[in-house]
């Protein structure tokens, strides 16, 4: 793997991610992995490491999992000293190590229990399982050790002997102390408050220095301000003795019981580095998740060439910024490919978002083949580099005595040098720093060389002669950083298609800078170059109107399709509903002929046996209309809810209409409308809701074209008859740019032999030349 230049993590901000990483790593164990992690470029290593990590962070959410949690300690360092005869871990050592292993162990079984299929990658982690091994060096240290992680009375027969003659002889020396402590209080020699204290490993008590002799026995030592000495009483000064005895033989059998559990334990170092490596591998994957779930990130489809097919991707760092603020980052989307666009040349206003774009496409992909996840839709596909190589800031050095253009030159030997059809190359402002004409001739040679080595890159320029060289050569094309001229702010948006302009002249004019030198300017420069910027913006904004258009009826067509489906349902549930309600009809029917079928035999038996009897023959026949009645069905079961079958065809025709509509016939705002045939249930709807004027007063232009086109669609196909446009009296733009469309209108409309609008000014006590009225 090659990346360019050599501090490239800097320059990207890669050390911001590594350091966020090891904030959410629990020990040196997985600090010391995010240390060491490198960009990959092997397809296979980059697949294991990123399915690990996702795998992770599903079994992390995984409600019906337990995922193991426990202390992690570093004993590598204890580990590597007791392999000297003689030396042993001390309790704090003995404890930490059995809390990592205890650790390890659960979670070696954890990974073990899971699904084989969903969790296939996590279920290798402990690659050689050592966790029933590793049980037996628990069981030894809790033999020893108690749960505080203190050496046990049974630790073994002499250390319980010895603690116990101890806390006897302890027992005894704080009694004689408490008695002698009682008479001296009685005879004033000292204080209240004063108690048994510990000097030199002995007990003593706390005397005023006139009155050490009125206690007897050995003086210590003595306080800061000699106010206070502190006396061993002679009737303890044997007691203390054995006391001290006892600890001496009670530190020897300590150290003897701790080396011979370390000695025991030396044989199993081996499997213990093993499962430090899982507790290390599990701790750096838990960071990982962490950085994903705090930038959103995902998994995206990984394929084994240099490509980019990006959705939604965002810069990883200023998403964290930004959050921390409430603040939206605008995610960039990008497609590069060998077999049609491999360069992208990004223009656009200082300050829109070019340098960001460039390393949001270095960060994202150099986090990737590192194995993080990445902040992007699931949906991208990221391919995988051999070579990333930056320009991006300022390249001056004093220390190789290189200027800003010098450095930049220097970057560019090593591209041509070393880039090649594997490689990523990510360049800001190409050819800057030095006089434009040559700078940009030098830059536009130096992309024709790269291009023709195959490269992939982005490469953010202001210079005209780099946007037409992207129009004019295959395999490279323009992008702009869109700008809203109106209200003369970026939009931080990559819109791929076409190139940007740099707004110079509008910023200049935002600024305040004096009309005539402005003007001076756009002499010197010709009125052609001033007009291709302006077609620049003017393509921008189209761009930007039709997109939000087919932004808004696919969000349509999306609830209409939701509705649809709805309703197929709906259908679906009642034609079961029938099914049911005709076989228990059916069923009804049988029950009801062969119950009539008995009734009329017995009748007719009865009428036979009476010998036509009035009143029973009577009886007889009102049960055969009883049973008549019976017999007397419905002709047709209820198929369902007709109005649910309406509104399903209403919707259908409505979708067909929206799709026609998608598709513009021009790429300006101001093509002209035709009527559309759409869902009557929908014109009826829009015809209750149209508003019969519209107020165009106090917007822009361009919004101002927008409402006009939208609502003069609307009153043709709601046949509106009579509407009013209220555009005011002003300067007269709006009421200019409402006949010359309404003019346009006609023009298409007479060309396609449809019925002419009527329009003109206002009755003059009725708003006059401030209005314009529309005969539909």
């Amino acid at each position: 793997m090659i990346c360019y230049p050599e501090n490239i993590e800097q320059k990207i901000d890669f050390t911001v991610i590594r350091d966020e990483l090891v904030r959410h790593c629990s020990s040196p164990l997985g600090v010391e992995r995010v240390q060491a992690m490198t960009m990959q470029t092997d397809y296979m290593s980059i697949q294991s490491l990123l399915l690990l990590a996702d795998q992770m962070r599903q079994a992390l959410s995984d409600s019906s999992l337990s995922f193991p949690r426990g202390e992690i300690y570093d004993m590598r360092e204890a580990l590597a000293r007791v392999r000297i005869e003689g030396l042993f871990l001390d309790e704090t050592e003995l404890f930490q190590l059995r809390k990592t292993i205890d650790y390890a162990c659960r979670l070696e079984l954890f990974f073990l229990s899971l699904d084989e299929q969903r969790y296939a990658s996590l279920r290798t982690l402990p690659a050689d399982p050592v966790h029933n091994v590793l049980n037996e060096v628990v069981r030894r240290i809790d033999r020893v050790l108690d749960r505080y992680g203190k050496l046990a009375d049974s630790a073994s027969p002499e250390l319980a002997r010895i603690r116990r003659e101890l806390t006897v002889v302890q027992g005894s020396v704080g009694r004689v102390l408490q008695r002698i402590l009682r008479q001296a209080r009685e005879d004033g020699i000292i204080d209240k408050d004063a108690a048994p204290t510990l000097r030199e490993g002995r007990l003593v008590i706390p005397v005023p220095p006139a009155y050490k002799r009125k206690i007897g026995g050995i003086v210590h030592d003595e306080s800061a301000t000699g106010k206070t000495v502190f006396v061993e009483p002679q009737q303890v000064v044997e007691a203390n003795n054995t006391i001290r005895e006892l600890e001496g033989a009670e530190r020897r059998e300590r150290a003897r019981i701790l080396i011979e559990l370390t000695n025991s334990l030396r044989d199993y170092i081996p499997h213990i580095r093993q499962s430090e490596q899982l507790v290390g591998d599990v701790d750096f994957l838990r960071a990982k998740v962490a950085l994903a779930e705090s930038l959103g990130a995902t998994r995206p489809t990984v394929v084994d060439e240099p490509y980019i097919d990006w959705h939604e991707a965002r810069h990883p760092v200023l998403f964290m910024r930004y959050r921390a603020l409430k603040k939206e980052v605008v995610p960039l989307s990008l497609r590069l490919s060998r077999d049609r666009n491999r360069l992208l040349i990004i223009s656009g206003p200082n300050a829109g978002g070019k340098s960001v774009c460039l390393k949001t496409v270095a960060l994202v992909q150099y986090m990737m083949q590192c194995g993080l996840l990445v902040p992007l839709k699931e949906s991208s596909t990221m391919g995988i580099f051999r070579r990333l190589m930056i320009d991006i800031g300022d390249e001056q050095s004093i220390d190789d005595d290189l200027s800003t253009y010098s450095g930049h030159l220097k970057n560019m030997k090593a591209f041509v040098a070393n880039a090649d059809s594997e490689t990523l190359l990510l360049i800001d402002e190409l050819g800057g720093g030095t006089e434009p004409l040559i700078g940009g001739a030098i830059a536009e040679a130096v992309l024709t060389q790269l291009h023709a080595q195959g490269v992939f890159g982005v490469v953010t320029t202001h210079y005209t002669n780099l946007k037409h060289f992207a129009e004019q050569t295959e395999g490279v094309v323009n992008g702009a950083m869109l700008y809203d001229r109106g209200q003369m702010r970026p939009l931080f948006q990559l819109s791929v298609g076409q190139a940007g302009s740099s707004f110079a002249v509008e910023i200049a004019r935002q600024i305040g800078l004096p009309q005539q030198i402005i003007q001076q300017a756009i002499d010197q420069v010709g009125e052609e170059h001033i007009d291709y910027d302006r077609q620049l913006q003017d393509i921008a904004r189209d761009k930007r109107y039709w997109e939000n258009k087919r932004q808004h009826i696919r969000q349509r067509e999306k609830h209409l399709e939701e509705r649809i489906a709805f309703y197929e349902q709906e259908i679906g549930a009642l034609k079961a509903k029938k099914r049911e309600m005709l076989s228990e009809a059916k069923q009804q029917a049988a029950d009801i002929l062969s119950e009539s079928q008995r009734t009329i035999e017995r009748t007719i038996r009865e009428i036979k046996e009476s010998k036509a009897n009035k009143e029973r023959t009577q009886r007889a026949r009102k049960r055969v209309e009883t049973v008549r009645e019976k017999l007397d069905l419905p002709q047709e079961v209820p198929a369902g809810n007709k109005q649910v079958l309406h509104d399903l065809s209403d919707l259908r025709l409505l979708k067909k209409s929206l799709s026609a509509e998608a598709t513009p016939t021009a790429t300006k705002p101001h093509t002209p409308a035709t009527k559309r045939s759409g869902s009557v249930s929908v014109i009826r709807q829009r015809t209750l809701s149209f508003e019969r004027t519209l107020d165009l007063r106090g917007m822009r232009v361009d919004e101002a074209l927008e409402r006009l086109i939208a609502y003069i669609d609307d009153a043709i196909m709601v046949n509106a008859g009579e509407v009013v446009i209220l555009h005011g009296t002003g300067t007269g733009a709006l009421k200019q740019l409402t006949r010359d469309y309404l003019q346009n209108l006609n023009h298409q409309r007479r060309k396609r032999g449809q019925e002419l609008l009527q329009f003109g000014d206002g009755d003059v006590n009725h708003g006059g030349a401030g209005i314009t009225l529309v005969t539909i």
